[in-house]
Parts: structure tokens; C-alpha cells; sequence
């Protein structure tokens, strides 16, 4: 949003978060990952965000993993050591539903075409994907992250999550395996690969702490604007 200054990587992590190069992390067939993995990580092709909306949605009513790649990476990430696949690399990895409530709640019985297409069309609020991009490309798209509703809900607001959007469909590119614990998979991927965009169990990530300071900046200069309608 012109005239105002976002929040950004600060100086501190200007090493860490210069642009890296292309570097390929092969694939081991060797037996070293488990076959789920490399279900996910070889799936036949990847999908664009037309191909997820359009009526005939090739991802499954199912519990899954999907895989998020990106060209170019979104500003200031670190790319060495992703995966790459054609052209695009690997930042992320989610899941659906969430592993099952300890306290014995009912389960969520959210699927991956849910959550995929959420993702790429919903708002920040409800997708820490949607979020983390935002706050990444705020300077580069004009974003800034608002108050809205009640006050208690954040997102980009409405011109801002169609932006988003409209950047993810030119740039994003997604795949997924079906699994029926996601959550087991989902931990060994996180576990074994480069992933920078993923904050949940990837504190290991020399990228974690740039990326949730950027995310806690950016919820503070929102709370400082009125809320918007």
C-alpha cells in the first residue's frame, strides 16, 4: 500500500536471506526415503491454481499431503538445498485434516482439496501459506496486512488477497500424495528436507527465525491501523 512502510528482514539476516543459488537437492532412490515421500516428491506432474478451481478438480475429497513449489521463490528466500522440479522449487509442505485432537475431540474431516484450494483462493486469515507469502512479497505487490471484521481477524484485505491470488496462480504450482496419516509423513518431510516456508517443527530451518519475526512484525504494524470494514 503506497506510503506506508512495511515491515522487513532486518539487517541481521541480510547474510542468511540474499538470493542463494539454484542448487538441485537430488532425490535419493536408493531406499533412504520412505516410499510415501517419494510418492509426494515424484508425483507425475505439478498443478496450476485454474486446474484446483475448475469444476473437474483432479485433487481427492481425501487426507493427503500436498507439496508447494515456487519460480521465482518469493523475495529474500533461501533456496539452496530445495528440491527442484521443472524449474520450480520446493518450499513447503501441508496437510489435511490435522492429526486427531488428544483430548479425544472429534477429528477434523477437512480434506487436501479443501485446504489446497483454500489456499489458493481464500485469505490470509484462515491460510498460514497465504500469510507467510503476503508478508514476503508485501513491498513487491503493495500489501499490508489489516484488521478486519471484529478486529481479531488479519488479512491482506480484499484487493490484497486477489492480488495474492493472482500472483500464486502465475507462480505457484502444488502436487500431493493421498495418506491416511497425513501427520506421520508430513513430520518425516519436514524432518529430511529444505523447507524454508514451513514454521511448524522447522525451527532446524536456518530460515525460521527471519521468516516469524517478518510474520510477528507485520501483526504488529496491523494492530497499530483502525480496523477495517
Amino acid at each position: 500500500m503506497a506510503g506506508h512502510h512495511h515491515p522487513r528482514l532486518t539487517a541481521a539476516t541480510s547474510l542468511l536471506t540474499r538470493p542463494a543459488r539454484c542448487t538441485v537437492q537430488p532425490v535419493d532412490n536408493d531406499g533412504t526415503l520412505a516410499s510415501p515421500k517419494m510418492d509426494l516428491l515424484l508425483q507425475r506432474r505439478l498443478y496450476r491454481a485454474a486446474e484446483v478451481r475448475d469444476r473437474d478438480c483432479p485433487v481427492p475429497a481425501t487426507a493427503g499431503v500436498y507439496a508447494w513449489y515456487f519460480n521465482p521463490a518469493p523475495p529474500d528466500v533461501p533456496t539452496d538445498g530445495c528440491q527442484v522440479r521443472d524449474g520450480r522449487w520446493l518450499l513447503y509442505v501441508g496437510i489435511s485434516p490435522k492429526a486427531p485432537p488428544a483430548n479425544g475431540r472429534t477429528a477434523s474431516r477437512q480434506t487436501i482439496r479443501d485446504r489446497i484450494r483454500y489456499h489458493y483462493r481464500g485469505n490470509a486469515e484462515g491460510s498460514t501459506l497465504r500469510l507467510t507469502l503476503g508478508c514476503l512479497l508485501a513491498d513487491h505487490l503493495g500489501l499490508a496486512l489489516r484488521r478486519v471484521g471484529g478486529g481479531s481477524r488479519m488479512t491482506f484485505g480484499r484487493e490484497g488477497e486477489r492480488q495474492l491470488s493472482e500472483w500464486m496462480a502465475y507462480h505457484a504450482r502444488v502436487a500431493w500424495v493421498a495418506t491416511a496419516q497425513p501427520w506421520t509423513l508430513e513430520h518425516e518431510v519436514i524432518r529430511s528436507l529444505v523447507l524454508p516456508l514451513n514454521l511448524d517443527q522447522n525451527r532446524h530451518n536456518p530460515f525460521h527465525e527471519a521468516l516469524s519475526g517478518l510474520r510477528a512484525q507485520h501483526r504488529v504494524f496491523a494492530r497499530s491501523w483502525p480496523v477495517e470494514e
